[in-house]
């Protein structure tokens, strides 16, 4: 594994991008819900963003609605 990091850094590239996007926006959307133990697991863990894709999908459905009024 370590010598296909090596010889190919693209792939080591795009899974820090891969990453990044993914817990840009979930990291994003804990703090606009205000939930902070959320924010401090996602900004600790890193899981290749299956941690943060699992939040945006799942978690941050379950639990308390978001009640922000919808910019039109």
């Amino acid at each position: 594994m370590e010598q296909l990091f090596l010889q190919n850094q693209w792939v080591l590239i795009i899974f820090l991008i891969w990453s990044m996007i993914w817990k840009g926006l979930a990291l994003w959307k804990s703090a606009r819900r205000k939930e902070e133990w959320w924010f401090i697991v996602l900004l600790i863990v890193n899981s290749l963003g299956i941690l943060d894709i699992l939040y945006l999908y799942v978690f941050s459905k379950m639990g308390k609605k978001n009640n922000q009024p919808t910019i039109q």
